[in-house]
């Protein structure tokens, strides 16, 4: 096959095939012009950046007018990478190792755009990925690849007044068996609404849901509880894509009384949080 091109016309032609096809001037195509104020360079490997994106980004908001919270906010302070989204009725936060500490704090919002790409190019491997953050711009350098983009700008919420404390009733429990029993009470829940009421009493957990038609959903599970009887509801969507996220075997869930949001975490661990507001219903 060879290429040919000549008053904007690209010709191929290979065999007896032969395509003229329309182009435009190389020097019309846009070129982004870079910041001169990155700050320095960071790095972990690529598949703790991905397993970091992955943790967080079904909190990221959608189209919201708070335009803040369309994307990821990436902080980097001394050898910590911080993850953070939310879209104002949950909340979701992951925490890495950097391979060396940073010298001064980072912090920028990545557009939704640039966390799905993220995404989709970052791999499952150990080599590294370089970061650099800008006033405007955040600069990745992966697989022989660099790719910039621009920040959201504004100020994300403070998400250490969002994050639970103190609450006094916790539990653990498997993470499928409970996935499992919100998915197939989430089959009968207001199209709307998307509500699930859980009732948590000494030694068992209730899933319960209902919709316009009064059809009912009921679901029961053995636990190892012994604190307060607590009644809460709950989009069941935000619990199913934090579960659903997730890897490992165990989660564990604090809570406070009807009223309070739930801290969901890993046993053990204290880089992922995730935490969800109530409702009514």
């Amino acid at each position: 096959m060879s290429l040919s091109s000549a008053q904007n016309k690209l010709v191929l032609q290979g065999g007896k095939s032969r395509f003229t096809l329309q182009t435009l001037p190389a020097d019309d195509f846009p070129l982004v012009n870079e910041s001169v104020d990155f700050g320095p360079t960071f790095s972990v490997p690529q598949k703790t950046l991905r397993d970091l994106i992955n943790q967080v980004h079904f909190a990221m908001a959608v189209h919201d007018i708070r335009y803040y919270l369309n994307g990821i906010l990436f902080i980097a302070e001394g050898r910590t990478l911080t993850l953070v989204a939310t879209d104002g009725h949950r909340l979701a936060l992951g925490q890495a190792q950097l391979a060396a500490e940073v010298p001064s704090k980072q912090e920028v919002i990545l557009p939704r755009k640039t966390v799905l790409e993220l995404q989709r190019l970052l791999k499952d491997e150990e080599t590294p990925i370089e970061m650099r953050f800008a006033n405007n711009q955040a600069k990745f350098g992966f697989s022989g690849m660099e790719f910039v983009t621009k920040l959201v700008e504004g100020k994300f919420p403070d998400y250490n007044r969002v994050i639970p404390r103190n609450h006094k009733n916790a539990l653990v429990l498997g993470r499928a068996p409970l996935l499992a029993a919100l998915q197939r009470a989430a089959i009968l829940t207001s199209e709307k609404f998307k509500g699930v009421r859980v009732n948590l009493e000494p030694g068992v957990l209730r899933i319960a849901s209902s919709n316009a038609e009064q059809e009912e959903a009921k679901e029961e599970l053995e636990v190892d509880y012994n604190g307060d009887a607590i009644d809460i509801g709950f989009n069941v969507t935000y619990l199913i894509d934090v579960l659903a996220n997730m890897g490992q075997e165990m989660v564990k869930l604090e809570l406070q009384d009807s009223s309070a949001s739930v801290l969901m975490s890993v046993p053990g661990e204290t880089g992922f949080k995730y935490v969800v507001m109530p409702m009514r219903i």
